[in-house]
């Protein structure tokens, strides 16, 4: 495994429930500031805390180096990845392109095959993808384009791709007005709600003008937006962050708070039957296959404000989410060890149980290496998450 990864996505194996394939994304050369695309696919064995690269059959070269992508995986453990870019070297000489095409990587076989769009179809990034039990993938704001080219997804035209025919619909969505957004993290609750927090907006010029800190609810039976009521008491706005959700509570992970992209490696608690912040949930756990007991885990969820400042982060494409690879495992593994019955966790792009738990673009750093100046991370807000020795403090 390289020194480090952003802008990529993960998700978790349905076939053995402790695969983690690494997909896309950027990946440093050790203490420089050029990128390493040595490969596009990375797979992480949780048992044995062991990373591989995989064979691949039939692999797009124009894959290579893909990043800004949200990647879902079905039960039969196939893999859809759509469009993303392909910045090279952004911080010394930007080489780029946007892509429209559907991969698809088939973990049963390590098959890869990609669908071309027409070239009507847009090219999209820093989107949401959520997969709902009728195999319908649904792909919420981000935007299409790169520089001064710059479209963001309009939120009441809702792009939705078929995997089992393999083609696109548009839904159209009414209700409430959501502002268009990237950046952004979704989850899927088991009544067929997507829930989006947050995200941000950025000038043509790519600089971060504005970060959201608001909560939007999609009813994929109607397609009907809604904005609910929220307790008081909330996360900061936040963007490039992730979310997962277990049970009925929705996880805010990490992320940027404000226009100057001030990291923070704080989590944040959404309960999502009555909308409220909470302090604490229960985790069920078990010493043995009859007894089982509850644990509290407490998080902050201070109110956070922000004063919205100006960044630059190079052509037109925002700072990735900052994900360690512990936070896969602590908000997903960690939780499915202790579970009395075996179930799939919150974790990216799963699909178990009919209802997706989804991450925004994951970041996975290696411990006792930083990454360049350029992107360390300054905690803020909440409570910092132990153990995580690559932040400043």
């Amino acid at each position: 495994m390289p020194v480090g990864n952003y802008f990529g996505t993960s998700c978790l194996s349905p076939t053995d429930n402790s695969t983690v394939f690494l997909i896309g994304g950027r990946t440093w050369i050790a203490n420089t500031n050029f990128y390493s695309n040595t490969s596009s696919v990375y797979q992480f064995n949780s048992k044995t805390s062991q990373w591989t690269t995989p064979t691949i059959n039939t692999f797009n070269s124009s894959f290579t180096s893909r990043n800004s992508i949200q990647a879902v995986i079905d039960n039969n453990g196939k893999i859809f990845i759509f469009g993303g870019t392909n910045y090279i070297n952004l911080i010394i000489t930007p080489i780029y392109n946007a892509y429209n095409d559907m991969n698809t990587l088939d973990i049963t076989t390590m098959t890869w095959s990609t669908q071309t769009q027409s070239q009507s179809a847009l090219t999209y990034l820093e989107y949401t993808a959520t997969l709902l039990p009728n195999g319908l993938i649904v792909y919420i704001g981000g935007r299409s384009g790169l520089g001064t080219d710059v479209s963001l997804a309009n939120m009441a035209q809702i792009q939705v791709f078929d995997t089992k025919l393999y083609t696109w619909s548009t839904k159209p969505a009414s209700g409430s007005t959501i502002a268009s957004r990237e950046n952004h993290s979704a989850v899927l609750t088991k009544d067929g709600n997507i829930i989006i927090y947050g995200g941000s907006t950025q000038n043509r010029s790519g600089y971060v003008i504005y970060v959201f800190s608001d909560i939007a609810v999609l009813n994929t039976n109607s397609w009907v937006w809604s904005v609910p009521s929220v307790s008081v008491t909330s996360a900061p706005p936040l963007t490039q962050h992730s979310a997962a959700l277990y049970k009925n509570y929705m996880i805010l992970a990490f992320g940027a708070t404000s226009a100057s992209i001030l990291y923070t490696n704080n989590i944040y608690i959404l309960d999502t039957q009555n909308y409220t912040w909470v302090a604490t949930f229960n985790i069920p756990t078990t010493t043995n296959p009859v007894n089982q007991t509850q644990t509290n885990v407490n998080y902050s969820t201070d109110q956070a404000t922000n004063s919205f400042s100006n960044l630059y982060i190079g052509n037109g494409i925002g700072m990735g989410v900052v994900i360690l690879a512990v936070v896969l495992f602590v908000m997903g593994f960690f939780i499915y060890k202790n579970r009395h019955k075996q179930e799939i966790i919150a974790t990216p792009g799963t699909s178990k149980d009919d209802h997706i738990r989804e991450t925004q673009i994951s970041t996975i750093y290696t411990p006792g290496i930083s990454p360049p100046a350029k992107y360390e991370l300054t905690p803020t807000y909440g409570v910092s998450v132990p153990g995580n020795n690559y932040h400043s403090s």
